[in-house]
């Protein structure tokens, strides 16, 4: 049995406390679009409707950077190592996030926002394989918890930030942050599974992105990893992203401002994040707390929706629930990194939460689709609830993995 003092020791290694950080500037920058979006759209030209279909279709270029990213990035973290994913990824978001705020175009501003996307892709999954793999499967929980508890905080003081400074600088600072932590990158050391998978007499096939969809089992695994974090982004990426218009469809009392409400989904997300570590740790179960988050989202969902006439403080309360309520998301992430092998793990926990990242794309396809159709409000609902629906199912099909072990190769 760990004492209190070594089980601390062993929890705020290098790898946590720098992974940790490494989140913070992922999710600072990640979400800093949704914040200056209509800041940086109106600098731009332009205004209207204009704020909503451009601000979507820069959007999606950078979900769709992320997906082509988390596979890229994956690959090379299961054959090249963990280190050297997170130092690649975290040197050409950084790049990329400098150059977002020399923009002066809405072409060269899809551009740089499709980069950064695909550079900020490797951070979170790279993080979580490397902590996952150089904890024990007794604290791995934990780590991952202030991963997520330190990791999301990004968001709110990016809010911040971008309430006080212009948009521009914004982006500067967040590149700045990035090529900073690449000094403190440097103290982190490999993950001894993986040098195992390098040093054993036997051929192991590290990284191959299309063995997940040769096999069935294997695939459908694969599959409900990725749709049981449906909900985060939908929340994210519609709900939140879209709150000014959403709430004046809901003649909400006193206007709602995108920086505030990302400020508040993520200070819910850092508590849920925190709370759902700790309680998979104590209940001894991923699943469970998946479960009862998912639930606890559905049920801000419909607090979200029936708040039309409630105050902005009200309104800023929800979201703030829903924040918490998809704060398992670092939790979802864990549990995609321990259903699979050491040598395409770090494969799944980087394309898992970037295909959760991009299925923005067709979240709001079909958002902006039935919006035409049946009004905003209606539609965010519906798309929502076919979000829970899934993810339920796909939760439902999934292995318990608190407490597996990891040290093993999946064969291929």
């Amino acid at each position: 049995m760990k004492t209190s003092e070594s089980a601390l020791r062993e929890i705020f290694k290098p790898a946590v406390i720098v992974g940790a950080l490494g989140y913070f500037v992922d999710v600072y920058d990640l979400i800093l679009f949704s914040i200056v979006r209509r800041t940086s759209l109106q600098n731009l030209g332009f205004s209207g409707d204009q704020l909503l279909t451009q601000g979507i279709h820069l959007l999606n270029l950078q979900m769709l950077g992320m997906l082509a990213g988390g596979i890229a990035f994956g690959i090379l973290g299961d054959r090249l190592g963990r280190v050297v994913l997170l130092f690649s990824s975290i040197l050409l978001y950084s790049v990329a996030n400098i150059a977002n705020g020399f923009v002066h175009s809405v072409e060269s501003y899809a551009l740089w926002r499709l980069v950064a996307g695909f550079g900020l892709a490797g951070e979170l999954g790279g993080g979580i394989t490397l902590v996952s793999e150089v904890l024990s499967k007794e604290m791995r929980g934990y780590g991952t918890m202030i991963v997520a508890s330190v990791g999301v905080f990004g968001a709110v003081i990016g809010g911040l930030v971008a309430g006080l400074v212009q948009w521009r600088t914004a982006y500067f600072i967040g590149g700045g942050l990035g090529l900073l932590l690449l000094v403190l990158r440097m103290s982190v050391a490999e993950s001894g599974m993986f040098k195992q998978t390098r040093t054993t007499p036997a051929k192991i096939v590290r990284g191959n992105f299309l063995a997940l969809f040769q096999n069935w089992k294997r695939f459908m695994k694969y599959l409900r990893c990725i749709l049981i974090g449906l909900p985060t982004w939908f929340v994210i990426g519609i709900l939140v992203t879209f709150s000014p218009e959403i709430s004046n469809a809901l003649k909400i009392q006193g206007e709602i401002s995108v920086a505030h409400a990302i400020a508040f989904t993520y200070l819910g997300i850092t508590f849920g994040g925190f709370a759902s570590g700790f309680f998979s740790q104590q209940l001894r179960s991923r699943k469970k707390v998946v479960f009862a988050f998912i639930l606890f989202t559905l049920i801000a969902m419909v607090a979200y929706f029936l708040a039309a006439g409630q105050s902005a403080a009200t309104f800023y309360l929800i979201i703030l629930l829903l924040g918490f309520g998809v704060g398992y998301w670092t939790v979802f992430v864990a549990v995609a990194a321990e259903q699979f092998g050491t040598n395409i793990r770090a494969t799944v926990a980087t394309t898992v939460p970037n295909f959760i990242r991009g299925s923005v794309v067709p979240l709001t396809l079909a958002f902006n689709f039935l919006k035409s159709k049946i009004g905003i409000v209606p539609a965010a609902a519906i798309v929502g609830v076919l979000c829970i629906l899934i993810a339920l199912w796909a939760l439902r099909g999934l292995d318990e993995t608190h407490g597996k072990e990891l040290d093993y190769i999946e064969p291929i």
